[in-house]
């Protein structure tokens, strides 16, 4: 039986890793974002679920079914969605699980409209800035709970 499960939630662009703005967010991929967070969970004993979608209904559904699937705790990325989506708080509130924000770059070093998120306002920790060790934190939080 896992110790845990944990849901991590990648937000629009971000399939684009890599090669989008490498400057900004790193040359790594999504997908070895995903391979390291899974390597990392199966050493700890967890289950962990992966999903990217460009799509705020897709993520929203996604927070929906983790409150009943025995997740507990998801890391999101809610990319450009963090600055705009009172939707994607809705449904985070909603959930009981841990949840922490985390983002590539540290957004408060960029455009003044980064520097607010909404789903911060429920998120019980905020990583920015670290690039993909971020996700390796935020996972490293998750599981020491």
């Amino acid at each position: 039986m896992p110790q845990g499960k944990v849901l991590v939630l990648h937000g629009p662009n971000l399939n684009l890793l890599g090669s989008r703005q490498p400057e900004i967010y790193g040359y790594e991929t999504l997908e070895d974002v995903n391979n390291i967070l899974r390597e990392k969970a199966v050493m700890a004993d967890w289950d962990i679920i992966c999903l990217q979608s460009n799509h705020e209904g897709e993520l929203i559904d996604a927070i929906h079914a983790a409150r009943l699937d025995g997740t507990q705790a998801i890391i999101i990325n809610p990319a450009a969605y963090t600055h705009t989506s009172v939707a994607i708080l809705d449904a985070l509130n909603a959930f009981d699980g841990k949840v922490i924000e985390v983002h590539l770059s540290n957004v408060h070093k960029r455009e003044s409209f980064r520097h607010h998120s909404y789903v911060s306002l429920r998120a019980d920790g905020v990583i920015a800035g670290l690039g993909v060790q971020g996700y390796r934190a935020a996972l490293d939080a998750v599981m020491a709970n």
